[in-house]
């Protein structure tokens, strides 16, 4: 059995390596499309509505979170909503329509052209958020996936990809929580500097 320090310790180098791999690309990342992209629908009187499947549900959750309330500093609250909290709506609409719709029909309800969809999905193949980039296609509404290895399906749909570096979940997932927390402080600070 492997000691929990080594356990640790290689957890650590993964995650270093991930985020080193980061830097070396940020310009190639495309997160500072997703950031004015997040920024135009704001200005135009839109929200954020994201979405994320296990850990990523727990990430959109917790984005959203963040909006609301705030992330570094006091401020008013920025709308944002994570379509993954609300089990009436979710086991209503994966009884009746199928889990694969869980998502595709909350964008179908609630968001107009003027919102903007983030999909989490470390794969990059979630059924329910390839439905849901569907949707917003047809609504005309802008979408920004975070994803990870070699961006899957999702980076062909998504108007805006920014693929997290690794070679493990845990480690994209650590990724997405870093560029989570960074899209909320930039908006964040537009909405100071405005």
């Amino acid at each position: 059995m492997q000691k929990p320090l080594d356990i640790l310790l290689k957890n650590l180098n993964d995650s270093i390596e991930a985020k080193k791999t980061l830097i070396e690309n940020i310009h190639k990342s495309n997160f500072n499309i997703a950031v004015e992209a997040t920024i135009d629908a704001y200005k135009n009187g839109g929200r954020l509505y994201i979405a994320g499947n296990g850990g990523s549900a727990a990430d959109a959750q917790h984005l959203a979170a963040e909006f609301v309330s705030k992330l570094a500093v006091d401020r008013s609250p920025i709308p944002a909503e994570a379509l993954t909290v609300d089990t009436s709506i979710l086991t209503a609409i994966g009884n009746d329509y199928g889990y694969e719709n869980i998502f595709s029909r909350q964008v179908e309800g609630k968001m107009s052209s003027k919102d903007i969809f983030l999909g989490i999905t470390t794969s990059g193949n979630s059924a329910n958020i390839i439905n849901a980039l569907v949707e917003c296609k047809k609504k005309k509404i802008y979408t920004i996936v975070f994803t990870g290895y070699d961006g899957g399906k999702v980076a062909a749909l998504s108007d805006c990809c920014v693929i997290a570096p690794g070679l493990r979940t845990s480690v994209i997932q650590e990724i997405h929580i870093l560029l989570a927390h960074t899209l909320c402080e930039c908006v964040e600070n537009f909405y100071i500097d405005n």
